[in-house]
């Protein structure tokens, strides 16, 4: 059971009822994360600057990409919401997260998210070496920052412990 409750869109003050009309409006769901962010619409609003950082790294980074790499960084942090998240994502466009066959670019992102999480001081010189090769600096900008909001966004529901989003049931680990 979540430690900070969900928002009541019913009896929220206008700028929370603003906020959450806002993010229907524009992403057209609302997950339980979100509900619980709700309480601080500027806690809502930076987390959800999530979606600029991915809109600025297309098409640099595939759909795809950006799932094997969240899905790594959540799945290190142990974060059941997070990694649910991702292979939704990857399963309703087709692909099985527990049978991918990983091109040589989503092998490299996977691990340069383990390695991120694992020790942030200490990411090997050979995974940085090899996306220098392949990105500019703005996109491994973009990239590091884009891993901070995903390593927070793991970080929140794991500490709060955010309830489970009943939409995500049926392509969690291990779900039939």
């Amino acid at each position: 059971m979540s430690h900070i409750p969900q928002i009541d869109y019913a009896t929220a003050p206008d700028e929370i009822g603003k906020a959450h009309d806002e993010e229907m409006r524009r992403r057209g769901r609302m997950t339980n994360m979100k509900r619980t962010l709700l309480h601080s619409p500027e806690a809502h609003r930076i987390y959800a600057e999530w979606f600029t950082l991915r809109a600025e790294l297309n098409p640099a980074i595939s759909d795809r990409e950006i799932w094997v790499f969240s899905h790594a960084i959540s799945k290190t942090l142990n974060s059941k919401i997070a990694v649910t998240f991702f292979r939704r994502a990857l399963i309703t466009n087709g692909f099985d997260p527990d049978a991918l066959e990983l091109t040589e670019i989503e092998s490299l992102l996977k691990r340069f998210g383990e390695a991120i999480v694992a020790d942030s001081n200490n990411v090997p010189g050979e995974i940085w070496a090899a996306l220098k090769k392949r990105y500019d600096a703005k996109v491994l900008v973009d990239l590091v920052a884009f891993a901070g909001i995903m390593i927070a966004t793991a970080v929140f529901n794991n500490v709060v412990q955010v309830d489970f989003d009943s939409e995500l049931e049926a392509f969690a680990e291990g779900a039939n």
